[in-house]
């Protein structure tokens, strides 16, 4: 473990100067809630903050599922910086070709053409702009579901405080609800040949929502049926969070753009994908500029990349996944019923995704302070404001999972026991 960095007294403070003057003021308000706690280093399932104290992550919106700087993640991306972290772009580079290589091994069939990029949002656009070469010039997308927040991306997420300050945004994107596939049938068979449908597996912003089985097989279905092109964002679902490879396997969907990001950088490096089938990718063969980015496929991320399917093999993270989020569903699950039952909604997830649903927004940030008074990272989510979401890393060990549980367990208690402290009518 890395000594503890940046300490003494007034550090806090100076940090939170140069948010307000150079970053962002909310975000400076976000972190004065949580104490103005700085993380300074990071290894497997833990934080270590400027104070020496450790904080079990079980957030980082989906991003560690192999936990911080995992050992065959860091190995491959030291041995590729010593050697040559950024390329030309002219020449050919063997890490891109490798990476993409090992990328499509681990993707449903068909699906055999990869763009590399930073971020999820422009592994969306990139999406986007494939189905519009290809015909598809309206979009379906789904209430609460979050797709980034470039402009394609922002308009075809579901939450219109995130959009209204930047309309007009793309035109001929509809909304429907999530899980429904009559809705998807109507919205197809009006618009035959020309829409692009983009659902995530489980929503992620939304609230972990998950839909009713089947629902990703009829989405699929109905877009053979009515010429749609369907793009499944696997950008927080995708490398094993589910417990499966992709959402798309839980039902043997191949989709005609799959979307990677988050883990894909093995939680060391920003990277994402789109991985889509040959004939789909057609459009970008015919100039090798019409789609492209200057750090796409850089060495340093390939590496990562590399790494990240290769923790994923060799540490067998799906199936731990898998029997972690089948131990931690219930159990969480049952410590909200029986500490905060009036205060409670749903607990549901799949998986290594796990939300909590309360009545109401302001009691999911109550809930997140308190597991931080014991020393547990989660999330909110962006779009189902009254749901705390939980992302811990496959690589959790029997004592980590103890930990959470007793950790959640006394944070439902003291959110309860504030709550009877606050003054009738308080909030």
């Amino acid at each position: 473990m890395n000594a503890p960095l940046e300490t003494g007294p007034g550090t806090e403070e100076e940090i939170l100067r140069q948010y307000r003057a150079h970053l962002s003021k909310g975000r400076a308000t976000v972190a004065d809630l949580f104490g103005s706690h700085m993380e300074v280093a990071s290894c497997g399932a833990w934080l270590t903050m400027n104070d020496g104290e450790r904080y079990l992550n079980c957030g980082g919106y989906g991003v560690f599922l192999m936990g911080a700087r995992h050992p065959v993640v860091m190995e491959e991306v030291r041995r590729q910086l010593d050697a040559h972290p950024v390329a030309t772009r002219i020449l050919l580079e063997p890490t891109v070709a490798r990476a993409a290589e090992a990328l499509v091994s681990v993707t449903p069939p068909g699906l055999e053409r990869v763009h590399f990029a930073l971020s999820g949002a422009e592994a969306v656009e990139t999406a986007l702009k494939l189905a519009r070469a290809g015909g598809r010039r309206r979009v379906v997308s789904t209430h609460l579901g979050y797709h980034g927040k470039t402009l394609g991306a922002l308009s075809v997420s579901g939450k219109d405080v995130f959009q209204r300050p930047f309309h007009p945004l793309l035109p001929d994107v509809t909304l429907i609800p999530y899980g429904d596939a009559d809705a998807l049938e109507k919205e197809l068979a009006q618009h035959p040949g020309e829409v692009c449908v983009l659902l995530e597996p489980v929503q992620g912003e939304g609230g972990v929502i998950v839909p009713p089985d089947g629902y990703l097989r009829r989405a699929r279905e109905l877009c053979a049926t009515y010429g749609g092109f369907l793009v499944l964002d696997e950008v927080q679902t995708g490398m094993g969070r589910l417990g499966a490879w992709w959402g798309a396997d839980s039902e043997g969907v191949v989709p005609d753009v799959l979307l990677a990001g988050k883990a894909l950088g093995g939680g060391v490096v920003p990277v994402s994908a789109a991985i889509a089938s040959r004939e789909v990718f057609r459009p970008f063969d015919k100039d090798p500029y019409i789609h492209t980015g200057t750090f796409s496929g850089a060495p340093l991320l390939m590496a990562a990349v590399r790494g990240a399917i290769r923790a994923v093999r060799e540490d067998d993270l799906t199936a731990r996944a898998a029997a972690l989020g089948a131990e931690l569903l219930p159990r969480i699950a049952e410590i909200a019923r029986r500490n905060i039952p009036e205060l409670l909604t749903e607990v549901r997830g799949r998986g290594l995704f796990i939300g909590v649903e309360l009545t109401e927004a302001g009691l999911a940030g109550e809930l997140l302070l308190e597991l931080f008074n014991h020393r547990v990272v989660a999330n909110h989510s962006m779009n189902g404001n009254a749901v705390v979401r939980f992302t811990p890393p496959a690589v959790l060990t029997g004592a980590d999972t103890a930990f959470l549980l007793s950790a959640f367990d006394a944070a439902t208690r003291d959110l309860v026991e504030h709550r009877a402290r606050m003054p009738q009518g308080g909030g």
